[in-house]
């Protein structure tokens, strides 16, 4: 687009069509009449402008966690990358005897036998109830009717029936898991790292630098793009407290970002991916309800600021405005005499 100023004229040279702008001599309110009819025209139009930013984001089922078996002997079954273990079920075998999945958050630290008390008792007992095992009280306390309960589901496991538990025998996660990489191989004695996995749902992973901080909040509803262009609406779920900065490589500037997860609650419009770049657009302001026109009807003042050429039955005027959030091609505009469904001029 170029601008030439003549004579306190502003001609707007866009796309083959001229417009003029009367210079007002000082008020931006008055307004200067024509019988020029512009060569198109528009509508002022009511509407809510959004204006977004896209951020680039990863696709993936979130953070690894590595799995460390525990006792003496080999490793003789894994599962393979990819599968998904639930509750109850082996996540690897040592001298063929699983070592099963239960849900939560502390750790088997210790044997659980008759006597013990304790939270991680409760944990235990909560995931035997879970498995369908009658019986016991669910409480911190280890009894003679948990023993019984134990008995009966190391005998559906095809373990000797002692009553009690190990910490070789239980691996503790949040929740199901998908198997993300084997760390051993079938055949290595026990005692180090076997496998590492993920969570069971995919979601998308962004190093938001801190400059746009203010663009993520937890709750917030976001749009993904996915590779084939297609996309997707996700949650923004969690908000990293910590940050990390990085260096270039050149040593030259550093950058701070903070994760950002966003969660897909539509998991079946992912298709089959399962890791891959995408595009994250997050909403960075909102005017509701405001009074819009094309950018293109903008109109450069010579006195400054920008106008538009109103355009009433046969003849038009410029009148000044006052301009708003500019997104999707159009721009939020006030001013004198402009209402919804005023028309005015554009190039074409």
């Amino acid at each position: 687009m170029r601008t030439l100023v003549v004579s306190g004229v502003v001609l707007l040279l866009v796309g083959g069509g001229t417009a003029a702008a009367l210079g007002f001599g000082g008020g931006k309110s008055a307004t200067s009449a024509s019988s020029t009819m512009p060569p198109s025209t528009a509508k002022v139009t009511r509407m809510t402008l959004t204006e977004t930013a896209d951020v680039d984001g990863t696709l993936g089922y979130g953070a690894e966690t590595s799995v460390d078996s525990q006792g003496d002997g080999r490793i003789t079954w894994l599962p393979v990358p990819g599968s998904t273990v639930e509750r109850g079920k082996a996540l690897y075998k040592v001298n063929e005897k699983p070592v099963v999945l239960l849900y939560g958050s502390v750790p088997m630290y210790r044997s659980l036998a008759p006597g013990v008390t304790g939270t991680d008792v409760k944990e235990f007992e909560q995931n035997l109830a879970a498995l369908g095992y009658k019986g016991f009280t669910v409480d911190e306390k280890f009894n003679a009717a948990t023993a019984a309960a134990v008995k009966a589901w190391q005998r559906v496991l095809g373990v000797a029936e002692t009553g009690t538990v190990g910490p070789d025998a239980v691996t503790y996660a949040p929740g199901a898991v998908r198997v993300a990489e084997q760390k051993a191989s079938t055949g290595a004695p026990a005692g180090g790292p076997v496998l590492t996995y993920t969570g069971t749902t995919r979601q998308v992973s962004i190093d938001l630098n801190l400059i746009y901080r203010s663009l993520a909040n937890t709750g917030a509803s976001v749009t993904v793009k996915l590779p084939d262009k297609s996309t997707v609406a996700g949650t923004v779920a969690s908000i990293g407290r910590v940050a990390d900065t990085k260096t270039s490589s050149d040593g030259k500037s550093t950058t701070t970002t903070v994760e950002v997860i966003v969660a897909i609650p539509d998991q079946d419009k992912l298709g089959s991916l399962d890791a891959s770049p995408v595009a994250v657009t997050f909403v960075a302001s909102q005017h509701q309800d405001v009074l819009t026109v094309p950018i293109l009807a903008l109109l450069a003042l010579a006195e400054g600021g920008y106008g538009v050429q109103l355009v009433e039955g046969g003849t038009t005027r410029i009148v000044a405005v006052e301009t708003g959030m500019f997104a999707g091609g159009r721009v939020e505009i006030s001013g004198t005499g402009i209402t919804a469904d005023s028309v005015v001029g554009v190039p074409k």
